[in-house]
């Protein structure tokens, strides 16, 4: 359920944005609240930093200044993060490690020309830098979420042989064919891991999206204001 906040609701949530300590806040004052998702026991608050912070982590997205097509998107990914974040509560997991999260930095370093580049836009955005307390925190964040997402859609998961053999006779082959006209198409066994890994994440995709679904319905998530 998504909807707009009345005059008063709006003034709470300020307040609250003022006196409550987010751990993903990399600037000590919140510059503006966009909106809130909450589940009936939890809400959680989403600001204009948290949306500059996403797209700065996005390899090739402007940020100085944002567009407003990209602060939309980054808005409903927050949305969808915050959504799984209020679910994943309801199952505690073991907090990601120092070493888990320095190797999720460099990954995602690894997607941008240079860490020297990375680490500009991080400062644009209000980080000093990717040892900075507050990023490694949003970093730890959305770890946690990545293990959730493993766990409550990836590890039950079971693709059969029947279930490869048919993609590989029904997808692969015709679109290898179409892509490339002439050529011998790869063997089942050839592509099998690939096919395996395919179908895993097709399967995820589908789950999520409809877990994401089920989950805006039962949530109240509240548009405070335009991006």
């Amino acid at each position: 359920m998504i909807q707009k906040c009345s005059g008063l609701l709006f003034k709470l949530l300020i307040l609250l944005a003022l006196i409550v300590p987010y751990a993903a806040l990399a600037q000590t004052k919140v510059d503006r609240s966009v909106a809130t998702v909450s589940d009936g026991a939890r809400t959680e608050l989403i600001t204009y930093s948290d949306l500059l912070w996403q797209l700065a982590l996005q390899p090739g997205t402007q940020i100085d200044p944002p567009l407003k097509d990209d602060l939309n998107r980054a808005l409903q990914t927050l949305i969808n993060q915050r959504l799984f974040s209020l679910e994943a509560e309801r199952i505690p997991r073991a907090a990601p490690t120092d070493e888990e999260i320095k190797a999720e930095i460099r990954d995602i370093i690894s997607h941008f020309p240079s860490p020297a580049e990375f680490e500009r836009r991080l400062n644009r955005v209000g980080f000093t830098s990717v040892t900075d307390d507050n990023f490694e925190r949003i970093i730890s964040e959305r770890l946690a979420i990545k293990k959730y997402l493993d766990f409550r859609f990836r590890s039950f998961i079971v693709i059969t042989a029947a279930d490869e053999d048919k993609y590989y006779r029904d997808v692969y082959a015709p679109n290898f064919r179409k892509r490339y006209p002439g050529v011998v198409v790869p063997t089942l066994d050839a592509k099998r891991a690939e096919i395996h890994n395919t179908l895993i994440e097709n399967k995820v995709s589908d789950q999520i999206e409809t877990f994401l679904d089920e989950a805006k319905r039962r949530a109240e998530i509240v548009i405070l204001s335009d991006v």
